[in-house]
């Protein structure tokens, strides 16, 4: 990894003693400084690490006009040591890139992605909380910002990344919805792009779905609607018969998860059966009504995993039985948090300490 200086203003009034870490709710508090970097005239510069506050745009900034915004979600950990570890940094820094070039963004050199996070949480690293279930979220993101009405690319663009200590996303298993109204993506479209705007076309159907008692929705595909995709923000798994399922990534409809896969990554080394392959809301209805479906969890940055204990189907509820110790979802999750929190071997060298 390249260093270089980044000019670093403190701030003068840390808000850490205020922040009472026993009860943090998933993106309320947010940590003191932020690193802010600006695209002009073809290049990157103007580095900086500020104290977090608001920023001035113009009214006609391309983003809240024609949206070009993207984003990532990662995390940082603290281990028994009190060295803080960072789950696979450079994927985040690649698909960075990926939501980039799809949406007419400038691409962002990976050194100036990876020093400047290192750079910024060597700075905040007491709001890196201790202790399992509790993590630093980190959200890297890009915007336009022309001062310009033109419908067209921006010639200006920054880049920033502020963090946010955090407890479990989800406290308890969700219960989900499969959604054959609404799409979340069409092929062709931006769906495997990290666009602000994707999630803003899904609020509306949560919504409705959370107005029913459902926390989430699994979406189906925008031509049909008859094959599983995501479930709400995150990917999705099935375990059927002793067989992993989870969407493949080619149709450009899904986005192409960290945590999925890393989780099969794992399933690999385990010589767990997997195929990615969509699963027809019919191939689930039919699991679901003779109990071959043995587990359902989503998989994702905020909660890592996400045990789902009822499904929704063409109009009928279908309760799942909790995860035993032993299933697959369990050893996963355990094992995940184990690398992540530096107490077991980390194999595939996920993980970067700071």
């Amino acid at each position: 990894m390249s260093t270089f200086s980044i000019p670093v203003t403190k701030t003068t009034h840390s808000k850490l003693s205020e922040t009472d870490f026993s009860s943090l709710v998933f993106g309320k508090s947010i940590s003191d400084h932020m690193f802010v970097a600006d695209y002009q005239n073809g290049a990157w510069g103007d580095f900086r690490i500020v104290p977090y506050g608001p920023m001035e745009i113009y009214p006609g900034n391309a983003t809240l006009h024609y949206g070009q915004a993207i984003f990532e979600g990662m995390k940082a950990y603290k281990n028994e040591k009190g060295e803080v570890l960072v789950f696979r940094a450079e994927a985040n820094a690649k698909r960075l890139n990926e939501s980039a070039a799809r949406m007419c963004m400038p691409q962002l050199p990976e050194s100036i992605f990876l020093e400047a996070l290192k750079q910024l949480l060597s700075l905040d690293r007491d709001w890196v909380p201790q202790g399992k279930g509790s993590s630093l979220y980190i959200r890297p993101f890009m915007f336009a910002m022309d001062n310009y009405l033109g419908v067209k690319a921006s010639d200006t663009y920054r880049f920033m990344i502020f963090t946010s200590p955090v407890g479990a996303y989800y406290s308890k298993p969700v219960s989900v919805k499969v959604e054959t109204t609404y799409t979340r993506a069409c092929e062709g479209g931006t769906g495997e792009a990290k666009a602000a705007g994707n999630y803003a076309a899904s609020l509306y159907p949560a919504l409705q779905a959370q107005k029913e008692g459902y926390d989430q929705l699994l979406w189906t595909d925008g031509k049909t609607h008859s094959q599983i995709e995501e479930s709400g923000t995150m990917n999705v798994m099935f375990k059927i018969k002793g067989t992993l399922i989870t969407a493949p990534t080619h149709s450009g409809t899904i986005l192409k998860g960290i945590t999925r896969n890393s989780v099969l990554q794992l399933a690999k080394d385990w010589g767990q059966a997997v195929e990615e392959c969509f699963l027809t809301v019919s191939e689930l209805e039919e699991a679901l009504k003779n109990g071959s479906l043995e587990e359902a969890f989503g998989v994702g940055t905020a909660a890592t995993i996400a045990f789902i204990h009822k499904i929704k189907v063409n109009g009928k509820d279908y309760l799942l039985p909790e995860p035993k110790p032993e299933a697959f979802s369990k050893r996963v999750l355990s094992t995940l948090d184990g690398i992540k929190y530096g107490e077991i071997q980390d194999p595939h060298q996920w993980m970067t300490t700071i």
